[in-house]
């Protein structure tokens, strides 16, 4: 069974932080549900 979790994930066009659910090993195409681009980078050392 395949595990989901919450990952946080920025639009390099808009700049906008969003966490959306990741199904680990599936890879989705994602895109900005601000801007709607497809230029999404995964963070994965956050910093608060």
């Amino acid at each position: 069974m395949a595990t989901t979790t919450m990952a946080p994930f920025r639009c390099m066009m808009c700049g906008h932080e969003y966490q959306e659910k990741v199904v680990q090993g599936e890879d989705v195409e994602r895109s900005c549900p601000k801007c709607r681009s497809n230029s999404i980078r995964h963070l994965k050392g956050t910093k608060k």
